[in-house]
């Protein structure tokens, strides 16, 4: 490898001079040419040091991000991802990614340079939850070019935006249905919905979950219900999108005495909750379905629309699962929480309902602890 002076004349008769990198990998010769000597030193001690791990590629064989996309969402529709997948990461890429990347060279970016793209997408207005989607697209699309030998290494791997601290946590009555207002909402609702809401608020389901949920997956005698399907956003059914989706949920007296009447009235259907005619309902449908409720049992905003959405009764359900057993709730501990909602993570678990869990310090019970252990 060496580096050295080229001077040059235009055609104008102007001098001009710049540094040249001229090195050999694999038995192929490459030059790179920057204008400081400085720069030069850097970037021969630096392609020095990759040649020696094996992470370099030339950026002259180099591909640009614009091709390596292309590769990437071919790969991804190959391996049969959800379509709504597809179409989130397209949207990734043609609003985010290409425009900003797009026709820069997969060897020429650097950790430096995603953490700028990242920076920028929060300076652009655009929220820390989505940028974050984005990040790992561009992770993805980094990590399949590395795999077909078209870059030699993901630097975007570790690159994170961290998630802000929240500005107001989940508050019962406002975010999560108080008591009271399940009560009034499963006595508002008539036959046909009543099944559906009984089962999300003692189950704590997500939408999808409920609208891809099948007979075969509920065991009335055993009093479980098992979690191995969900409907996308095309009402089509395939898998839970992680293995922790996949979980088993215990069902109280409640809910198998109405389901077993449901399934009685229903007609013979796959689907647990199908539409009329026994298709899969859309997400749109089932907000349609407890906004009527809703309106039936007065629960309102401030700005007289319907007070929740269906995510709502999931979030009841998790705060149900961690209230004390004295204030009518489960007081089950955070990982069995964890396990019944189906998150990926503890993490996941605390972050959103931490708040929730019982201190365990207030003053009866620190006063109990203490004569508990001085025997008194």
């Amino acid at each position: 490898m060496s580096v050295r002076k080229r001077k040059w004349t235009t055609r104008s008769g102007e001098v001009k001079e710049a540094w040249i990198v001229d090195y050999a990998q694999e038995g192929h010769r490459h030059i790179e040419t920057l204008k400081r000597k400085k720069d030069a030193d850097d970037y021969a001690n630096k392609i020095g040091v990759d040649i020696k791990s094996g992470t370099h590629t030339p950026l002259s064989r180099s591909i640009a991000v614009h091709e390596a996309a292309e590769d990437w969402i071919k790969a991804v529709e190959l391996n049969g991802r959800e379509r709504g997948t597809v179409v989130m990461y397209r949207q990734h890429l043609g609003v985010h990614i290409l425009p900003r990347l797009g026709s820069h060279k997969l060897a020429s970016l650097t950790t430096p340079k995603v953490h700028a793209f990242a920076d920028g997408l929060l300076a652009d207005g655009v929220s820390h939850a989505m940028a974050r989607k984005v990040l790992t697209s561009l992770k993805s699309l980094i990590g399949d070019a590395q795999r077909r030998g078209n870059v030699a290494q993901n630097v975007a791997l570790n690159v994170r935006i961290e998630t802000p601290s929240r500005g107001r946590q989940l508050e019962v009555g406002v975010d999560i249905p108080t008591p009271d207002e399940i009560r009034r909402l499963l006595a508002a609702a008539h036959s046909r919905v009543r099944p559906l809401l009984v089962t999300a608020v003692f189950t704590g389901l997500r939408a999808s979950e409920l609208r891809g949920l099948c007979w075969e997956d509920v065991d009335l005698k055993r009093g479980e219900l098992r979690v191995r399907r969900r409907a996308d956003r095309y009402c089509v059914i395939g898998p839970p999108k992680s293995k922790a989706g996949q979980r088993i949920i215990p069902l109280g007296p409640v809910v198998v005495n109405v389901l077993r009447e449901w399934r009685l009235a229903q007609r013979s259907t796959e689907l647990v909750f199908p539409t009329r005619t026994g298709h899969v309902e859309h997400h749109t449908d089932l907000t349609r379905k407890l906004d009527v409720v809703q309106r039936t049992a007065k629960l309102f905003n401030n700005d007289s629309k319907p007070k929740y959405r269906m995510h709502a009764l999931r979030h009841f359900y998790a705060s149900w699962c961690i209230n004390r057993r004295s204030d009518g709730g489960l007081e089950l501990p955070a990982k069995l929480v964890q396990a019944r909602l189906g998150h990926a993570s503890i993490v996941m678990t605390l972050d959103r309902y931490g708040h929730l869990f019982p201190r365990g310090d207030d003053g009866a019970e620190l006063a109990a602890a203490e004569s508990a252990l001085l025997g008194s």
